[in-house]
């Protein structure tokens, strides 16, 4: 190796360390995070509720459908948890934001590749640029090495975008928990509708066979010519109006039990259930955990989005200033394969790059405001989120209350309705009144008796809507308990996400809500700390 090559070799180490320590010394000073922190918009909270709260946070936190004690029930909800399409689908969408944040992940470190090439090519003799002194036109050229570039993160572009990224994860899982919450409260709900029928149609056909022998027995006296060929039509119609109630029954039936089948993952079909198990009808609970608002997933949802767009604000303003890539290389380049791997076929550089926008008609600036103005909806969208949460409560607690005070009344009105129905028989039969009173009595009981069942079915329902209401930790539990089942259409068998790892590494500002005395969000204004600092 001659001088010239020694000192040119030189330039060239010293050169590369001086852009090494310069890359150093930005790496190291670059602090700098455009962009806002996110805070949580303060939100007005409810003193007091319409009906009586206290602390419900440990049976919010179980499976309380088991409550009811029915193993029917509890086999259907866990079919629908196993094998809903729709909580499926989300799962996927979970899995789809996982992939997204390893993808954004990844910008933080540098990009390793490689290359092997080899080429043969004949240059043009005529071309005004010489070939050179004994240079032949036709050239081979094999070359092979390793290329690194890393994009140094000045302004913070990466850790908003990783930040944007975590947040749309658990903003997904979230969305995950709400599907689930979903699913569970339209199966519990469909289940004891369901039930409601299966009542409304044995008291059907126990009334069509009372008002069928009553006819008998009318049909009997008018032949015997103590009754009138009225009463005998009157009789006659009560029992065509019972009898076409029971088709329009059966086929509500076989309707919910479709609907039921597609929430459980299977073809439609026929649902197991006990006709003469009564479920039970569990406490109602004391109240309504401090903390309701950090139990429910669209509340939870919509303050992940709004984070998400929080920091994407930072990834716009980023795209004012430059970026800086430390780029390198490393390999062999020979004109003969022999000699590609000798030392002085040796191929190396190292280069910092900067690229920055320059002119481009206010593109940018565009999608800062755009980014700020998405930030202020989802803003609004999380407030009004909070509130129809909290309105979900408030509903769900009178429903509760009056769905007992409804019943009970209920109960009553039968009581008298049947003791008229037997008092206006005695009186027919004894020839002080006609069918028509008789009649009369018998409708109004049979009404009656058709909405007590119904009320006896939104007592039910209205516990349902509270359980539903305060959402709760019992998502989380049900997600390490259950293994998705194979659907019947589908060969996908989800596994259960790591977004809640990756929210428990994050600590993030919902899971972290301070409890006070009258509600369950803190109305001061906290800061996140999620970004990499």
């Amino acid at each position: 190796m001659n001088k010239a090559s020694v000192a040119a070799q030189g330039v060239r180490m010293r050169a590369g360390k001086v852009l090494l320590t310069g890359c150093v010394a930005l790496t190291l000073g670059g602090c700098m995070l455009l962009g806002p922190n996110y805070k949580r918009p303060d939100v007005p909270l409810p003193q007091t509720w319409r009906a009586t709260s206290g602390e419900t946070a440990e049976v919010v936190n179980t499976a309380w459908w088991e409550g009811f004690q029915d193993p029917d029930l509890d086999a259907l909800i866990k079919q629908a948890i196993d094998a809903n399409k729709d909580l499926l689908e989300a799962t996927e969408r979970v899995k789809e934001f996982e992939a997204r944040l390893q993808i954004a992940g990844a910008d933080k470190y540098p990009n390793l590749t490689y290359a092997v090439t080899g080429e043969r090519r004949h240059y043009s003799t005529n071309q005004p640029q010489a070939l050179g002194i004994n240079q032949k036109p036709t050239q081979n050229d094999f070359s092979t090495g390793a290329q690194a570039s890393w994009e140094l993160d000045i302004w913070g572009r990466v850790r908003r975008s990783n930040e944007s990224a975590v947040a749309d994860l658990l903003a997904s899982e979230y969305a995950r928990h709400a599907v689930m919450l979903t699913v569970v409260d339209n199966v519990a709900t469909s289940y004891f509708q369901l039930l409601a029928l299966d009542q409304q149609l044995r008291l059907a056909k126990s009334t069509l066979k009372n008002r069928a022998d009553a006819l008998k027995l009318v049909n009997d006296r008018y032949k015997g010519g103590s009754s009138s060929k009225l009463a005998v039509l009157q009789a006659q119609s009560a029992v065509d109006e019972v009898w076409v109630t029971i088709p329009d029954l059966e086929h509500e039936i076989a309707a919910l039990e479709n609907a039921m089948s597609l929430l459980v993952g299977r073809n439609p079909g026929e649902i197991a259930r006990s006709l003469d198990h009564e479920p039970a009808l569990p406490p109602v609970p004391g109240g309504v955990p401090s903390d309701v608002l950090t139990r429910r997933p669209d509340v939870l949802e919509a303050e992940e989005n709004l984070i998400s767009a929080n920091a994407q604000i930072g990834v716009a303003k980023a795209a004012f200033f430059p970026t800086f890539s430390l780029t390198g290389a490393l390999g062999f380049a020979s004109a003969d394969l022999d000699t590609l791997a000798d030392g002085s076929s040796k191929d190396a550089s190292i280069g910092l790059g900067l690229l920055g926008p320059l002119f481009n008609f206010g593109a940018t600036k565009g999608r800062m405001h755009q980014a700020e103005a998405y930030q202020r909806e989802l803003s609004l969208k999380y407030l009004q989120t909070v509130q129809s949460a909290l309105a979900d409560v408030d509903d769900a607690l009178v429903y509760n209350a009056k769905a007992a005070e409804i019943e009970k009344r209920g109960a009553e009105q039968v009581t008298t309705l049947t003791d008229l129905a037997k008092l206006a028989q005695v009186r027919y039969d004894g020839g002080q009144s006609d069918y028509l009173e008789v009649l009369t009595a018998e409708r109004d009981l049979f009404s009656a008796q058709v909405q007590q069942v119904n009320r006896h079915r939104d007592s039910y329902l209205a516990l349902i809507s509270v359980y539903a209401a305060m959402g709760g930790g019992w998502m989380t539990e049900q997600d390490k308990l259950h293994t998705p089942a194979k659907p019947e259409t589908a060969r996908v068998q989800p596994k259960t996400s790591s977004a809640a790892a990756v929210a428990e590494e994050k600590n993030t500002p919902a899971a972290a809500i301070p409890a006070d005395t009258h509600s369950g969000v803190s109305t001061a204004t906290t800061t996140s700390q999620r970004h990499p600092q």
